[in-house]
């Protein structure tokens, strides 16, 4: 088929919208289909149609939908998507979800978080992420700290200083030490972040850094903490099972439809002092951290390349059932 991926991010962007439209692209043409990437969208033809945001993409699907109102639409939703668009602009995030015939949701949970009458649309894709390559692995040498990564775009969605935070309240003889790698998304944040490192000797602020570094960061690392209040399904929690990097994470639902009810790594979500207590305990308890990376190893198989690749077929397969050419 001639498909079109509709994602707000421009090329060149580190954002996540931006690298799952470019893994969906290689996947599908893996398999044969034509995939173009748009950021705008002028109502050009193909044989189907799939935005990423029912927000941000609304004005793109509205316009598909009226052109060509008989062709497959699919609808990615993301994190603000799911927890804040449809409460805080129903009008266009609901009109994109209604319209599409297929709802792709990148965790379990996602049908549980909207309407009811639009959950049987709902089908759910986990992305993957490769598994890395044999790097200087951590405990090859002795290290001075215990460290714990943060990985994403510094903003609110991400609770993204909440580790960094937490450790200020460590005893003074814990290793532990925060390495935060992400762009800040404002000024505001740029200026936390810098504060954080001026006032906090266990945090350490990377940057924006590239695809190897992130791999070695991880390598390097005793955990991930995924402190987000809302999340769509992160592809970094993906990239965690596959490394075997053991993961802390909040206890909203993005987290737990990708880990499971019973990963024994959550703490609830923006408590400081909860998070404190985990942290504390993994340092000090190493079976718990073992158990936890028994625990994303057995989930890796869920976010292999096949797998997606399998669910983003079947994504295809049913919104080219179920679009109006097919049901006249």
């Amino acid at each position: 088929m001639d498909i079109i991926i509709l994602t707000p991010a421009s090329p060149g962007s580190k954002a996540g919208n931006r690298a799952t439209a470019e893994r969906w692209q290689m996947l599908l043409e893996q398999v044969g289909h034509k995939v173009s990437i748009v950021t705008e969208y002028n109502g050009e033809t193909c044989d189907l149609f799939l935005a990423l945001h029912a927000w941000r993409s609304h004005t793109a699907v509205r316009l598909f939908r009226e052109i060509w109102p008989e062709k497959p639409l699919l609808v990615a939703l993301t994190g603000t998507d799911v927890y804040r668009h449809q409460h805080e602009f129903p009008e266009q995030t609901l009109y994109s979800m209604q319209v599409a015939d297929v709802l792709i949701g990148l965790h379990d949970q996602v049908a549980n978080d909207i309407p009811e009458g639009l959950r049987s649309k709902v089908i759910t894709l986990f992305q993957s992420a490769e598994k890395p390559a044999e790097l200087s692995l951590k405990g090859s040498k002795e290290s001075l700290y215990f460290d714990v990564c943060v990985i994403g775009h510094l903003r609110d969605e991400k609770d993204s200083l909440r580790a960094a935070m937490a450790a200020r309240l460590l005893p003074t003889n814990s290793r532990i030490r925060v390495s935060c790698a992400g762009k800040p998304h404002n000024e505001r944040w740029d200026m936390l972040a810098k504060q954080e490192l001026q006032q906090n000797p266990r945090f350490r602020w990377l940057g924006e850094l590239e695809k190897n570094a992130i791999a070695q960061l991880m390598a390097d690392s005793e955990l991930l903490v995924m402190s987000s209040v809302m999340e769509g399904g992160a592809n970094v929690v993906s990239e965690a099972c596959r490394a075997g990097l053991p993961i802390i994470a909040s206890n909203i639902s993005g987290n737990v439809g990708l880990l499971g009810e019973d990963y024994a790594g959550y703490y609830p979500v923006g408590d400081t002092q909860a998070l404190v207590e985990v942290l504390k305990r993994a340092e000090n308890d190493s079976e718990f951290v073992e158990f936890l990376r028994e625990q994303v190893e057995q989930l890796a198989s869920r976010f292999t390349p096949e797998e997606e690749r399998e669910s983003l077929e079947q994504a295809l397969s049913l919104a080219m059932r179920r679009s109006p050419r097919n049901i006249l």
